[in-house]
């Protein structure tokens, strides 16, 4: 069994909607279990438990969220001697293009260092009903990667 992690952070709701059609898509593989947590829940424990992560978060002035920021924070020099080299992928609400939070989450990552193993889902304008397939079919295909040793 593999362990996949998603962490997100939504403060208007937007990026809860597409991180919980996520959670959804990573469910439907059964050799996977995945952990479902809010930035400010997850821990170096939580890291180290995972064999792949799924970061959420709405991009905020060009920026990823604070409390995703805060996240890194608080496991980035914790986690340097652990050397955790996980795939991860990530998606992003966002009102302009989104590449703003994605390009600063990647710089961040490569330290701990993790690996990007496909391009962002990023969702401009607001979580539609047509969005939720997309979301779970981006779930799914990480739990399935990692469940097939893709990853």
């Amino acid at each position: 069994m593999k362990n996949l992690l998603v962490i997100y952070h939504s403060q208007s709701g937007g990026t809860e909607r597409m991180a919980q059609a996520v959670y959804a898509g990573c469910q439907q593989d059964e050799d996977v279990e995945t952990r479902f947590l809010r930035a400010f829940d997850a821990t170096l424990d939580d890291l180290l438990w995972a064999d792949g992560i799924i970061f959420g978060t709405p991009e905020n002035f060009g920026y990823m969220s604070g409390a995703l920021k805060d996240f890194f924070d608080r496991t980035f020099y914790p986690a340097e001697p652990h050397q955790i080299n996980l795939p991860y992928c990530m998606f992003v609400s966002s009102g302009n293009d989104g590449t703003g939070a994605v390009r600063e989450v990647d710089r961040i990552v490569k330290g701990y260092p993790l690996r990007k193993i496909n391009d962002p889902l990023i969702i401009v304008g607001g979580f539609k009903d047509e969005h939720q397939q997309k979301c779970e079919e981006f779930g799914l295909g990480m739990a399935a990667g990692l469940s097939l040793g893709i990853f």
